[in-house]
């Protein structure tokens, strides 16, 4: 068995050894039959969380209540979860109970798509009651039962669906598919940070602009923070490629150029996103509107924006045009590194220099003049040196030697 199912094999077989019966589940076992790489390995067991927490010394309880331990084992963290049923759903989002059972079938019966619904023992034998592996083998997204029920107990189900589509390239089965423009105003009642975690992992995938034609034609766009309004802007973003852009900023910052969002901290205030983020893009939107083209980037200007602006702006401009990425960013990582300082704290001059050679108090005359020795230093009209950039300030008769 491959890892990193081997390295988890001690906790099925503890629990075996115990009487109970244990199995890989879930993403895991879906992504090592697509030989993708494998994230978390999760385990569902029949024994209670209490069973599991008495046979192994390292556990966190991190929801016993709806079954879930995470057992440490061997340094690495698994979730352990109990078999179980949920009950009825509150409001589309979380079932009010969940029921402890025995029974390996009705955990699986329980999951969203057929694909993430496969068991495998310690011996590799795959327990397949819903035909993930035919699911698979035709990449077909497809409910386990109905999908009208599935996406009533939890609307979100209908964003994972989608994006499932972007990370791996399948298709929609019909039935799923009209399930989710059926009940697509459900989403309504789900919490933004839900689905803006959704959302990202949307764009991140290799298929997003599938994805994104998708949440139009399904209109779950319009259940979707501010972008109601949009239906065009989205249209106009799925002929992009997404795969360009790198980086969670990137790929907000080219979002907010495409759909036009005019106040842009507003809108990503409204998918909740940290303020890190928000200022990232709100600097990298400012940068795109004043850089029209690879020739606007001077070294003054590299140096103000820093390297890594300096890129997500140059990307979302390229991408935006349909430009060579990879030859704007090398273009601009080689005028980077020509710089003879890289930031301002590698200046060899400091405030208190400067006001020791004018022979003056503080003030905003001081951030000025060493701007001025900023500009002089990129340009290499002086070198980056402060007895150097003494004289050169003598030599400019901006200070006189009798004042040193």
């Amino acid at each position: 068995m491959k890892e990193p199912f081997q390295k988890a094999l001690g906790i099925i077989r503890e629990l075996k050894k115990h009487g109970y019966e244990a199995y890989f589940v879930g993403g895991a076992v879906r992504d090592f039959l697509l030989n993708r790489n494998i994230g978390d390995v999760d385990i569902a067991t029949s024994a209670l969380p209490h069973e599991v927490m008495q046979l192994f010394p390292k556990t966190i309880d991190i929801g016993s209540q709806h079954g879930t331990v995470v057992v440490i084992h061997e340094g690495i963290q698994y979730e352990v979860t109990t078999f179980r049923t949920d009950g009825d759903y509150e409001d589309h989002r979380r079932p009010e109970s969940v029921t402890f059972v025995r029974s390996l079938y009705e955990d699986l019966k329980r999951r969203d798509f057929t694909m993430n619904a496969i068991a495998m023992d310690e011996e590799g034998k795959l327990i397949d009651p819903f035909g993930g592996q035919d699911a698979i083998a035709n990449r077909i997204i497809r409910t386990v039962g109905d999908p009208k029920e599935r996406f009533s107990e939890d609307a979100l189900r209908m964003m994972r669906a989608i994006r499932f589509v972007s990370q791996l390239g399948f298709s929609l089965d019909e039935e799923t598919k009209r399930a989710i423009i059926e009940n697509a105003p459900l989403l309504a009642h789900i919490s933004v940070e839900r689905m803006t975690m959704e959302f990202e992992k949307l764009l991140e995938g290799p298929f997003a602009s599938r994805a994104l034609s998708l949440l139009v034609e399904t209109r779950l766009f319009f259940y979707l923070p501010m972008l109601r309004d949009k239906e065009s802007e989205l249209q106009t973003a799925t002929r992009y490629d997404w795969r360009l852009l790198d980086s969670r900023g990137q790929r907000w910052a080219f979002l907010c150029y495409i759909l036009r969002i005019d106040a842009p901290a507003g809108f990503l205030r409204a998918w909740k996103l940290p303020n890190r983020v928000i200022k990232e893009v709100e600097t990298v939107l400012r940068i795109v509107q004043t850089t029209h083209s690879d020739r606007d980037w001077t070294k003054e200007r590299l140096f103000a924006c820093g390297l890594e602006h300096a890129i997500a702006a140059e990307t979302v401009r390229a991408v935006a045009n349909g430009e060579n990425v990879d030859e704007r960013r090398k273009k601009l990582r080689e005028l980077f590194m020509s710089l003879p300082i890289k930031t301002k704290s590698e200046l060899a001059v400091r405030g208190h220099d400067i006001m020791k050679w004018f022979g003056k108090p503080g003030g905003p005359w001081v951030k000025e003049i060493l701007a001025l020795i900023e500009r002089a230093v990129i340009h290499e009209e002086v070198e980056n040196h402060k007895e150097r950039i003494h004289e050169w300030l003598i030599h400019r008769n901006l200070i006189r030697e009798e004042n040193c």
